[in-house]
């Protein structure tokens, strides 16, 4: 299997490379950056591509997507050890087929890529929990990560501040949130916020 690696870090790259070539894949191009990484898949047609989430200039999951656009048929497989679930619905959006950790040992790395390029139709992603909001909860919410008060939200939105209560209630029970802090980060993380 041809591959593309993709990571800023030069001496994971160079074990990953190692790793991988001692596996049995044919690695035709590295890159430290997600714009290398593109142009090297774009020029050379790799069956699969396996990118670090987090590169300078242009991240694994932008390039995913830039992928999934030009050449649909190649498959891009996320390596990070970020497992935020906004992270991952990023991932899944921009047409990511496997997301794997970099905590992970060579033969079961080789193993879920062989896996995830002969099934790539497979969502391999791990899935996250995301609530439900309504619509008047989805108002909230960003005033809410603005800072504004129980007060300034209720003026904003034309409503009492009891009914700001009883949304925020409910907010924090959705995004099991003990406080403002804690709703706006739990919302963060899941990307409900941005």
């Amino acid at each position: 299997m041809r591959l593309v690696i993709a990571d800023d870090h030069p001496l994971f790259r160079m074990g990953l490379k190692y790793a991988l070539i001692h596996q049995g894949f044919d690695v035709v191009a590295e890159a430290s950056d997600g714009l290398a990484a593109l142009e090297a898949c774009r020029a050379l047609q790799p069956d699969a591509a396996l990118l670090d989430v987090k590169m300078p200039g242009m991240t694994g999951i932008e390039v995913c997507e830039r992928l999934r656009q030009t050449n649909p048929r190649l498959v891009s497989v996320l390596i990070t050890t970020f497992a935020e679930p906004a992270i991952v619905q990023a991932a899944r959006a921009a047409g990511a087929r496997g997301y794997v950790s970099k905590e992970t040992d060579p033969e079961s790395l080789a193993r879920q890529l062989r896996d995830i390029v002969a099934n790539p139709d497979v969502d391999r992603l791990p899935h996250v929990d995301v609530p439900r909001l309504t619509p008047r909860e989805s108002e909230v919410l960003p005033l809410l990560a603005q800072g504004y008060s129980n007060k300034e939200i209720a003026k904003n939105l034309g409503v009492s501040p009891d009914t700001v209560k009883d949304h925020l209630a409910r907010l924090y029970a959705k995004l099991d949130a003990g406080d403002r802090t804690e709703a706006v980060s739990r919302a963060r993380s899941i990307g409900l916020l941005h």
